[in-house]
């Protein structure tokens, strides 16, 4: 009777997405994929009621037919042959070596000469060289008047990438270094010193191979002033988008250029930024300010901090539980008087100067939840905004517990960007909108007022998005999304509802979003994570990016594609930001 009954079910559900599609399919990976990870998963589906292997290996699947298995990958070529019946197919993957190429003659590894572009430095500042070459080579560098030694290494330490802790595997990794040469020296005298010269020895016989990059050392007494001309200018820790995100520099921060690096330029409070995004002004003087006679102000939604400075310097923030720290830099206080009335939002503004050049101002605020922040630059002064939080008009015990609330929804990709998808091919974009539909009844229900950042099946980028928070200035907004794994993960064991955050004001919300749908569904929880996602860096209002389910696991995507199951998780999430916003008031 369950087998007839399993029959029936599945026979009612033929034409849905679950069950979309019932020949011996793949959705992932590729054609001709490449990938660096040891192992692959393969998404795909097949008719329910006759064994599908791969390799001669009969593979586990869903009640409706779908599987996610991974297997080990050699480096080089790999291939998987996928068979159900009288239905075969051929999957080929190759695993890319990370491991560099030792050459076995008189030369060096190609492309492996570094530093591998121009660079800028200041005087007695280490610069460091490598190269990949033979062992029990001699390898050297000329640059001017020295020559510098490269000394073989041993051992290396991999670091995993980021995505290594969406997938439990974050673990360094120790390999031989066997072949790889690095030395590194200062340089005393300004000027330009040219492209190193790299020289290799071995057996009696040397060569010599100019390095791409070109080489300078900066005269500190001579040294360019940039202007950042972004409206936010993307500060990092380091030369490339590899770094971390610091705090965005308002546009017409000027800040003294210390080191450049390629495409990058190093401003004198530390931080890198693109040449892209700043101008050189001729002739400045490095930028120094004194501040005095700071100025509270309220405005509509938000109270406004004036900072009068001579010169419009970097700055940086970081929130707290109940404090928000504003640091400004190439700045000395002459702070005597500080205007600030019982405010809404602020109990009480402190100062200090850290350290010479760098003043710091701690907000003591009313409540720990914060709603959004703003910086900018009029004339030289800095206008800080702080929004107070939303005025919610319902009463106790209204039906309408969210009336006065604007929330902004993003159903994310669209178009032609399908983001992840099921094994039957069924895409993201899809799904997302869908229940970002469901979503948005469920708030009007409860009285919110909701805007969507698409409403139909287009394509809207990042940054179209980010504008639409920053000008419509929801009191939260929410990123809806499905998920799926980098190539090193295991897509048949995974799955779960996810919170991603970034702002300190935004991880509140993300928390209790999450422990609130995994509890009233009853799901998995796959966990919350910071993370430097663009829905989630905006720091107008409190933004979390939701990823409520994996497409790419077989059992978990007929729970994704079931509409009954889509209208019970809108219901959950309306409720969880009804129960968020009545902890938070």
């Amino acid at each position: 009777m369950k087998n007839i009954l399993g029959l029936a079910v599945l026979g009612t559900l033929i034409t849905t997405p679950a069950l979309a599609e019932q020949s011996l399919s793949v959705v992932y990976p590729p054609a001709n994929h490449q990938t660096t990870a040891e192992q692959i998963f393969l998404i795909g589906t097949a008719a329910p009621n006759a064994a599908v292997t791969v390799n001669n290996r009969t593979i586990e699947r869903s009640p409706a037919g779908h599987f996610a298995p991974s297997f080990p990958l050699q480096v080089g070529e790999n291939v998987f042959i996928l068979r159900q019946n009288n239905q075969q197919l051929e999957i080929k993957v190759t695993r890319l070596s990370t491991t560099p190429e030792i050459p076995s003659g008189l030369n060096f590894g190609k492309d492996s000469l570094t530093p591998a572009v121009d660079i800028a430095k200041l005087p007695g500042e280490l610069i460091c060289f490598g190269a990949v070459a033979p062992p029990n080579a001699t390898v050297a560098v000329k640059l001017g008047n020295q020559t510098i030694p490269l000394f073989p290494q041993t051992q290396d330490i991999q670091l995993p990438p980021n995505s290594a802790a969406l997938t439990a595997q974050n673990q360094p990794v120790s390999q031989s270094a066997s072949g790889q040469y690095q030395g590194c020296a200062t340089a005393e005298t300004t000027g330009d010193l040219g492209q190193p010269q790299f020289q290799l020895s071995l057996n009696g016989k040397t060569i010599s191979q100019a390095s791409p990059a070109n080489l300078s050392v900066l005269s500190p007494a001579q040294l360019e002033v940039a202007e950042v001309t972004a409206d936010a200018g993307t500060a990092r820790t380091g030369p490339s988008t590899d770094y971390s995100r610091l705090t965005p520099l308002p546009k017409g921060t000027r800040a003294t250029v210390t080191g450049r690096e390629g495409e990058w330029v190093r401003l004198d409070y530390g931080a890198w930024i693109k040449a892209s995004e700043v101008r050189i002004l001729p002739g400045a003087v490095p930028p120094r300010s004194l501040i005095r006679s700071i100025r509270a102000r309220q405005v509509e939604g938000a109270t406004e901090v004036v900072f009068p400075l001579q010169v419009p310097v970097p700055v940086s923030v970081q929130q707290g539980e109940g404090t928000f720290t504003l640091n400004l830099y190439n700045t000395t206080a002459q702070t005597d008087t500080i205007f600030l009335n019982d405010d809404p939002l602020i109990d009480r503004l402190d100062w200090q100067q850290i350290v010479p050049g760098q003043v710091q101002y701690t907000f003591n605020l009313k409540s720990p939840q914060q709603w959004g922040y703003d910086l900018r630059y009029e004339g030289t002064s800095l206008i800080l905004s702080l929004r107070h939080p939303p005025r919610v008009s319902a009463t106790p015990n209204s039906t309408q517990p969210l009336a006065g609330v604007k929330i902004l929804l993003d159903p994310g990709h669209g178009g032609e960007e399908l983001g992840s998808r099921g094994p039957t091919g069924y895409p993201e974009k899809d799904v997302n909108l869908i229940v970002s539909k469901l979503l948005k009844k469920e708030l009007l229900a409860r009285g919110a007022t909701v805007y969507m950042t698409r409403e139909e099946d287009i394509e809207v980028p990042l940054g179209d998005r980010v504008t639409m928070i920053n000008e419509i200035e929801p009191a939260i907004a929410l990123s809806i999304h499905y998920n799926a794994l980098p190539d090193s993960g295991d897509a048949i064991n995974t799955q779960g509802i996810g919170a991603f955050w970034y702002n300190t004001q935004s991880h509140s919300l993300a928390v209790s979003l999450h422990n609130s749908l995994v509890q009233k569904l009853n799901r998995p929880s796959y966990g919350v994570f910071w993370n430097n996602l663009a829905l989630t860096r905006p720091h107008t209002v409190p933004s979390v990016l939701l990823e409520l389910g994996f497409m790419i696991n077989p059992t978990e995507f007929e729970w994704v594609v079931n509409p009954a199951e889509q209208q019970k998780l809108a219901d959950a999430i309306a409720e969880g930001v009804t129960q968020w916003f009545a902890s938070v008031r």
